[in-house]
């Protein structure tokens, strides 16, 4: 099972493509809809990882995936352009996610 990052920024995209994390980065609904078909149709992929800003701003398309796919599983993430305390919500995501206190 691989993950795929849907970003609205580069800097997300640098940092998961570090760790291994493939991805794209998009900026019109349009786009958006287009990363998602992709990611539903490649059978390898089982997480698809969506900047907080970005999904939100695509709100109606990112429902209709979750809610219209059974595979992938669609993530909201945080990333440092998401809100006043960035860091505070990218610390709790990574101690949920991995269960390890930063």
């Amino acid at each position: 099972m691989k993950y795929f990052l849907i970003s609205d920024n580069t800097d997300t995209l640098a940092g998961m493509a570090l760790v291994g994390v493939p991805g794209v980065v998009v900026h019109r609904p349009e786009e958006v809809e287009a990363a998602l078909q992709k990611a539903c149709g490649d059978p390898e992929i089982g997480i698809v990882l969506l900047t907080d800003k970005l999904s939100q701003s695509c709100r109606e398309t990112v429902l209709r995936y979750k809610l219209g796919c059974s595979r992938p599983l669609l993530v909201t993430m945080p990333d440092r352009h998401s809100g006043d305390d960035a860091a505070g919500d990218i610390k709790r995501y990574i101690s949920e996610a991995v269960g390890i206190r930063i």
